[in-house]
């Protein structure tokens, strides 16, 4: 099938920002769907001139929306809502907001349709984005059935949120929480490992209609992520469990702060398994062998450590 223009909503983010790079080596000409274009300029050096175009587009708004997805083949849903605030709900955004890109994409003739989730997303889950996750992967499937989904673990690589975070915290605290004793498995997969899942979804045209959970090569504890990411920076932290009812009950006080440093959500989150299930259809069904966290955590740990920046770097 040839994608000659696509649409990628929440194009500036962590795993947007990758689909548009690869898009734009395609040849494809990328309207990246953002709250702010201003913010999202720096993509533009990722094609040719005039290829990547940064739009204003709110998921949340009818009207940007089918704005977004008028004349493209390709419409890609990369918007993730982390944490909720008055404004940003989840089910705004993560079930709403992504059924109404479905709806609008069918609508306007979309050839295909990439919608990012995650393991483990369940409409019956307790925790707030969890369910969410699951309605919103119900409701895109019931307005463009052939939708590719797919659902990464723990996403890892320059930027990131999850091994950037704690290695801020290891540089500035003496010791690392391991909620619910640091038990739970995970199975990290790599930023750019996901966004060759996209392209590799696009090559196929079986991939239409399906769901990929994708995970790395290798299944941790976090215990055992700690240890590694201790091991990477060259740091020693004392590793301290913490049962789940303790830190839901910290992370009840610490959600009223600004930037919402820890909610009820990363609980939950951090206390479930999040590993690829026994017979899912995974990013190896798509033909991506997965990138070890070995390889790949010392490259951009390494950058932090020398420039001493250890919040909010960016690596296009």
């Amino acid at each position: 099938m040839t994608i000659a223009r696509a649409t990628v909503f929440g194009g500036s983010g962590f795993i947007g920002r990758q689909i548009v790079k690869r898009l734009a080596q395609r040849g494809v000409v990328v309207r990246a769907a953002v709250r702010d274009p201003e913010g999202a300029l720096f993509l533009k050096p990722m094609g040719q001139v005039g290829q990547i175009a940064p739009i204003a587009a709110d998921i949340r708004s009818e009207k940007a929306v089918t704005a977004a997805v008028a004349s493209v083949d390709l419409v890609v849903n990369a918007v993730s809502l982390g944490a909720q605030t008055r404004r940003d709900r989840f089910a705004d955004v993560h079930v709403q907001g992504a059924k109404r890109v479905a709806r609008l994409a069918a609508a306007a003739g979309v050839k295909r349709l990439i919608h990012i989730s995650g393991i483990g997303s369940d409409p019956k889950s307790d925790s707030a984005y969890v369910a969410a996750r699951g309605h919103g992967d119900r409701a895109v499937q019931e307005a463009f059935p052939a939708a590719t989904l797919l659902k990464p673990s723990v996403v890892f690589g320059p930027g990131d949120h999850f091994f950037t975070t704690f290695a801020a915290m290891a540089r500035l605290s003496p010791a690392l929480p391991l909620f619910g004793g640091g038990t739970a498995r995970v199975q990290p997969v790599y930023v750019g490992d996901v966004a060759d899942a996209a392209m590799k979804a696009l090559d196929d045209p079986a991939s239409a209609g399906r769901a990929y959970e994708l995970g790395g090569p290798t299944v941790y504890t976090y215990r055992e992520l700690m240890e590694l990411l201790l091991q990477t920076v060259e740091r020693k932290r004392l590793l301290v469990p913490v049962p789940e009812r303790i830190a839901l009950i910290v992370a009840a006080f610490a959600s009223l702060l600004p930037g919402k440093p820890l909610t009820r959500d990363m609980v939950k989150l951090a206390v479930a398994d999040n590993v690829v299930g026994v017979g899912a259809k995974s990013l190896q069904d798509l033909g991506v062998a997965p990138t070890t966290v070995e390889v790949i955590l010392p490259t951009y740990m390494d950058r932090y450590r020398r420039s001493g920046r250890w919040r909010n770097a960016r690596f296009a």
